[in-house]
């Protein structure tokens, strides 16, 4: 090719943004944009991601239904029936199943983001692609896995009869885990980049995610948990900030969904109101966390 083709290439070429790191960026559109293109790579890093789980292994993805049913009959025998939780709570197994099916959805979404960028350490020192997409990529794998543990819950729910009479109550399962997911992806954008930096996040996380379990109505109601901060005198703001936190706003959502036992007493006032206001948060601390990954992004590589 002699040097005026190549001029007449390069003046039918488009131009290509890039941003203050040197990283590609689309004119239109942003990284929504540009992650959309490479919608078939995420799929296939969301696949890699649910083969590598059990990966050599016999049973393959019955684990994926054997671990939730193994922890959840563990706190089922454990809380329900030695330390008597089930006695104030009508088809605990439910109850106890449904919750502990959501935040097993949110506590897989930080933990495989906030790991992703070093796992895949490989493919972001040697090709440019636009990074969220390994975290997305874990919190793909993590739904997948999700919807699976629901079919179980539904099976449950279902055997047990504990679904709610009222069939439209069900559809509180979509916001629920809207709130969930937001602050999922927000979280473990923000982790993501971060673990890069600082590698014991990854080890604080695994205390932090445990911890918050206890923290939201999972294994109690949350009646339980208003008489004892009334017990300890404990400032009335600090109930209303456990009340609002997005793990247990959405957790008694996914109650409503699939606990046809509970009666309105059995749930804070203005449940979809509170919801709705802790999902518009989500979404403004997902559009700071991602900043936040767009600044940090540029020496992935080199920290790698």
């Amino acid at each position: 090719m002699d040097t005026e083709a190549r001029y007449r290439l390069l003046a039918a070429s488009p131009f290509t943004r890039t941003d203050s790191s040197g990283l590609v960026t689309e004119a239109r559109g942003g990284k929504l944009r540009e992650i959309f293109h490479r919608r078939e790579l995420l799929g296939l890093l969301v696949r890699r991601d649910l083969q590598a789980r059990y990966r050599d292994s016999v049973l393959g993805f019955l684990w994926t239904v054997i671990r939730p049913i193994i922890v959840f009959v563990m706190y089922f025998v454990v809380l329900g029936k030695f330390l008597r939780a089930a006695e104030g709570v009508p088809d605990f197994a439910v109850y106890l199943f449904a919750g502990l099916t959501l935040y097993s959805f949110f506590s897989e979404m930080v933990v495989g983001s906030a790991s992703s960028i070093i796992a895949n350490a490989g493919l972001v020192k040697k090709i440019y692609l636009p990074r969220e997409i390994f975290p997305l990529a874990s919190v793909g794998g993590a739904a997948v896995m999700f919807l699976i543990q629901c079919g179980v819950l539904l099976a449950a729910a279902l055997i047990f009869g504990a679904l709610p009479d009222d069939l439209f109550q069900t559809l509180w399962f979509f916001p629920s885990v809207a709130l969930i997911l937001v602050y999922g992806v927000a979280l473990g954008i923000f982790l993501a980049a971060v673990n890069v930096y600082l590698r014991d996040v990854q080890y604080l996380l695994e205390l932090l995610i445990m911890l918050a379990m206890w923290a939201s109505p999972i294994v109690y109601s949350w009646q339980m948990a208003a008489s004892a901060f009334a017990s300890f005198n404990l400032p009335s703001w600090l109930f209303e900030v456990y009340l609002n936190s997005p793990v247990t706003l959405g957790v008694l959502g996914f109650h409503r969904a699939f606990w046809g036992s509970g009666t309105a007493a059995d749930y804070p006032s203005h449940l979809g109101l509170r919801i709705l206001i802790a999902f518009v948060v989500g979404l403004i601390l997902m559009f700071f966390a991602h900043r936040v990954f767009k600044r940090l992004q540029g020496n992935f590589a080199q920290e790698l």
